[in-house]
């Protein structure tokens, strides 16, 4: 049996079949969501005594008082020094492309005067203060350090709070060094829920931010969720994916490798091949068969192939990008001749990747954009993490005389359309103050 699922667009159950397929609500759990309302209430009531609580509960760590929540300098240099020289210096050159990317994406502020002096315009301004959650305990994503700090250091933001679970009191040090080379200003040892409520509402120690960034377990998805409204939040984020679109002529083992490469992640990840050539797919299959008992995550990779994983047989290259619109899918490699030129073509995807060399795993560490990509199918109304994520807009105007007449005509007819007096009269004093 395949380890697999098979589909063809052909067959008539196959619309239901890809629905059941990409379906993915966990977030919603009901028992989750009451865990996390009832820290964040602990955590807006009691402060850094219910944080302390909660790490002893949650990552089996007591600290003596608040002030052991954070790492010390003394730490994070101590993690750096131990840090490999190959890896400090790959994570140096990972952050200066990321960074050189991230230049080119900052809005600036702009203006323009009307013929009667009045200026219009907006102006752009840095988030004061961003929380950075980071993953601890299964694995830990020196990565994400990166992709979330380096941006926000880019718009100029203040001062940016990092926070990671320590299960046991364990820290990885590649994670602190990470740190380091972005940028980071302060580092929290506190995870869960109780970390994004920390980070909302703040504590006696953890200040209170503008925002929330960063990946998480589903609990922390539910709290990210549970306090946006009084922060910002990056997105709400679902298992990793990645969808493929093939015309058979890439190598089968770099296509298995690749799925592989996002099915890893955990046993909720989302790997599949879109391909007219139903013997390419049958060669990949063959390939994930053999390459599989190979792979440290082997059982991981199994359980996500086997429950969200597919190769689906289309009728055409056209199909196979009709349907990857469908999906809206994370990542999207386009792994066929001339690629390039079908571009346009992709409405929705969260990161786009170009021609049978381009690995996804390249974007995910190196490349330069972001790996902070939406997932299930929010690449139809959202973008991947930049730059503009860390600035806000305020729009400007400036009345001349002239102009506040003008406008203050129109105005007033308006408001009374929506009878709304004060609106009216407040712009009617300054017209007839010219008259």
């Amino acid at each position: 049996m395949s380890m697999i699922n098979r589909l063809n667009s052909a067959d008539p159950g196959f619309p239901a079949a890809m629905k059941k397929l990409l379906d993915w609500s966990s977030v919603a759990d009901k028992g989750v969501q009451a865990t996390v309302d009832m820290v964040i209430e602990a955590i807006r009531d009691r402060g850094d005594v219910a944080l302390l609580e909660f790490t002893a509960k949650f990552d089996r760590l007591t600290l003596s008082s608040p002030d052991a929540l954070a790492f010390t300098e003394a730490e994070i240099d101590a993690a750096v020094a131990r840090t490999p020289a190959k890896l400090l210096a790959a994570l140096r050159e990972a952050a200066g492309r990321i960074r050189a990317y991230a230049e080119r994406q900052k809005l600036q502020s702009w203006t323009y005067t009307e013929a009667d002096g009045t200026v219009l315009g907006q102006q752009v301004t840095p988030l004061d203060r961003v929380g950075l959650y980071v993953p601890g305990g299964k694995a830990a994503y020196p990565s994400s350090v990166l992709m979330n700090a380096i941006p926000a250091r880019v718009a100029g933001v203040r001062e940016l709070i990092m926070v990671v679970p320590t299960p046991d009191g364990v820290a990885n040090d590649t994670v602190l060094a990470a740190a380091r080379v972005a940028g980071v200003d302060r580092i929290f040892r506190i995870g869960g829920a109780q970390a994004v409520a920390a980070l909302a509402y703040g504590t006696e120690t953890v200040p209170s931010v503008d925002k929330i960034v960063g990946p998480g377990n589903i609990y922390v998805a539910a709290a990210k969720r549970a306090v946006f409204g009084k922060v910002g939040i990056d997105m709400i984020a679902g298992p990793s994916e990645i969808l493929i679109v093939s015309d058979g002529q890439t190598n089968p083992d770099w296509i298995a490798m690749d799925l592989f490469s996002q099915a890893e992640h955990d046993q909720q990840a989302q790997a599949i091949l879109i391909s007219p050539d139903g013997a390419f797919l049958d060669r990949v299959a063959e390939s994930i068969a053999r390459l599989i008992e190979a792979q440290p995550r082997a059982e991981i990779i199994r359980t996500a192939l086997a429950d969200r994983g597919a190769l689906i047989k289309v009728a055409d290259l056209d199909e196979a990008i009709v349907l990857a619109n469908e999906i809206a899918p994370e990542h999207l490699e386009l792994s066929f001749a001339g690629a390039e030129e079908r571009l346009p073509e992709i409405r929705h995807a969260g990161a786009i990747f170009v021609g049978k060399y381009t690995a996804e795993a390249l974007g995910d560490y190196c490349a330069g954009p972001n790996h902070v990509l939406p997932t299930s199918g929010t690449a139809r109304f959202s973008s991947p993490l930049g730059v503009y994520d860390f600035q806000k807009r305020s729009s400007i105007i400036h009345c001349s005389a002239a102009g506040s007449v003008a406008l203050g005509e129109l105005a007033m007819v308006l408001a009374e359309a929506e009878g709304l007096h004060a609106h009216g009269q407040s712009a009617r004093y300054r017209v007839e103050s010219h008259r």
